[in-house]
């Protein structure tokens, strides 16, 4: 039923997933993913409230240049005087 096509398992009737089985599918969390849909890093659609990826979105992610994701907030690091 299912086989292997650029590292993804993948059903041949099923053309999007869900934020879980996409973040299952990359090896990434749900959160990550969710993360990078939020910042349209990843391709995804709303349906009702629901939200889902295409197959070819994640295709399309794996093939990309991605570089380290850096906090927004960092602590700086003072002259060491305290108090």
């Amino acid at each position: 039923m299912g086989c292997k096509e650029g590292g993804l398992s993948v059903d041949s009737y099923v053309l999007a997933v869900n934020v879980v089985e996409a973040a299952r599918r990359l090896g990434l969390s749900a959160r990550t993913v969710a993360s990078l849909v939020a910042h349209r890093e990843l391709a995804s659609l709303k349906v009702g409230r629901r939200r889902i990826i295409p197959i070819a979105a994640l295709e399309a992610f794996l093939g990309r240049d991605h570089p380290t994701i850096r906090p927004l907030h960092t602590k700086s690091v003072g002259s060491g005087n305290v108090g």
